[in-house]
């Protein structure tokens, strides 16, 4: 187990032994950064970013929507009507998050107001189908405690109080349903993700920008050697580590691999890319007020649900509605076309071959997608805003997002809509693939790192998780 004697990097040199290394700059290795950097404040812990900033890729506010996903508008957690285990879970692991943050700030090293909006979270449906099933889930969701202030109905009027932009210019007889939840949040991860790096330059972590990694080997020694390219000098650099986190996004695939992690043999990715209208007319801006998800398109994948968001972002409110699916070879949004090529390996062919052939629905969509004209795409905004102004509204590219494609026996390789945490066997290495709801999680992730790779470490670390990461609270608790 990874539970080695840290010590202090020496001089900086390719002889430094450091005890982590985080690769990437976003939620997740800032996360896990700020946590190693309060329980273990002893340790030398370097993280690196190949682009010149922090939180640029997924983690940048305009490439997410930035829900806070707590499940509590997201019907793709609740498929089926009945069954709320999924959406419960995500919305204790997003309560943990909160609690956290919360922590932080108690401490004096997180400011809430400049991250975490308060934002009510709806769901509207359309149809006598979609309005049952809205109302069973509603049924089911509000017997468990952490759904227990959410409301529905199907009154416009009440609807319309909730979320004018939806009722207003809609055809009379047109049916339509409606849940609220009001402990709902808009959260700017990237503002967050900038907010907890200083928690690790302030015990004296080193926090690298443009620094490109290039490989991963472990020697006999088992430290890792990390090897690397500054982009500014285009000199080469290594370091060597006893704990390696790969949180790189799309790239986190193709470093494990590298670093020949037997735990990702026949894994593979599938890169999805989206694009949002988006509109900051004050005038628009100023009549919505909530996170407005429905039902996705038959065979989109999970992630596409359509929604339309308030969004807070350097104080500045703005609407988004989307996504619209785009596809590219490119892993991240500041990515190579010759990416997803790079992670093809004799193990993963069969895999994704097999998720191809299985998800042709997902295809069709994606062809559908790629070929709607930007008429097609602003008729799907009017499904939920009948009154829309095109000239209010601009298409913008969001975020990459590479889809974790697994082998399975049974049907040689499925599409998972999730996020995965993949560790060594010895608690050296950890890295994450796959997607949402991975942002809003990231502390439910990182405890969960802790003790799968530091389980020497419990007993020491635990008066300090405790404070952290309390296991007690509310789940609507907001970060105060």
């Amino acid at each position: 187990m990874n539970d080695t004697t840290p010590t202090r990097p020496r001089s900086g040199s390719g002889d430094d032994i450091l005890d982590a290394v985080l690769i990437g700059g976003g939620i997740m290795s800032a996360t896990l950064g700020a946590l190693l950097s309060t329980l273990a404040p002893d340790w030398s812990i370097a993280l690196f970013e190949r682009l010149g900033e922090p939180a640029a890729e997924s983690s940048h506010p305009w490439n997410n929507a930035g829900t806070g996903h707590s499940g509590m508008c997201e019907l793709n957690y609740m498929p089926d009507a009945s069954d709320g285990a999924k959406a419960a879970g995500i919305a204790d692991q997003f309560a943990l998050s909160r609690r956290f943050w919360s922590a932080l700030a108690h401490r004096g090293e997180l400011e809430p107001d400049t991250f975490l909006t308060p934002t009510p979270h709806v769901t509207v449906v359309f149809g006598d189908r979609d309005i049952a099933y809205l109302r069973q889930r509603y049924a089911t969701l509000r017997a468990l405690p952490a759904f227990a202030q959410l409301e529905y109905t199907e009154d416009r009027a009440v609807i319309a109080g909730w979320a004018p932009l939806l009722v207003r210019g809609r055809a009379d007889g047109e049916a339509l349903a409606a849940t609220r939840h009001t402990a709902g949040t808009d959260v700017d991860f990237g503002a967050l993700t900038r907010s907890l790096l200083p928690t690790m330059s302030a015990a004296g972590n080193a926090v690298r920008m443009r620094r490109e990694i290039t490989g991963l080997t472990r020697g006999p020694d088992g430290l890792w050697t990390v090897r690397g390219r500054d982009l500014d000098s285009g000199r080469r650099f290594r370091v060597r580590a006893r704990f390696v986190f790969v949180g790189a996004g799309g790239y986190a695939l193709r470093l494990l691999q590298r670093a020949g992690l037997p735990e990702v043999r026949g894994y593979g990715v599938f890169p999805l890319g989206a694009q949002f209208l988006r509109t900051d007319n004050p005038e628009v801006v100023a009549e919505h007020h909530a996170k407005v998800y429905s039902q996705a398109a038959l065979g989109a994948p999970p992630m596409s649900v359509p929604h339309l968001d308030r969004r807070e972002v350097d104080g500045a409110g703005a609407l988004l509605f989307g996504p619209y699916a785009t596809f590219s070879t490119r892993l991240l949004r500041h990515g190579k076309l010759t990416d997803l090529f790079t992670t093809l390996r004799p193990h993963n062919i069969v895999p994704l071959l097999a998720v191809g052939l299985r998800n042709v629905d997902l295809v069709r969509y994606l062809v559908t997608e790629l070929l709607a004209s930007p008429r097609r795409k602003f008729a799907q905004l009017r499904r939920f805003y009948p009154t829309a102004d095109p000239a209010d509204w601009t298409l913008v590219q969001a975020g990459q997002r590479a889809q974790l494609v697994k082998p399975d026996r049974e049907h040689g390789g499925v599409l998972e809509f999730g996020t995965e945490l993949v560790t060594g066997a010895d608690g050296t290495i950890a890295g994450l693939l796959g997607a949402s709801p991975g942002a809003s999680i990231a502390p439910s992730i990182m405890a969960d790192l802790l003790e799968r790779c530091f389980p020497g470490r419990r007993h020491e670390w635990a008066p300090v998780l405790a404070e952290l990461l309390p296991s007690a609270g509310s789940t609507t608790e907001a970060a105060s």
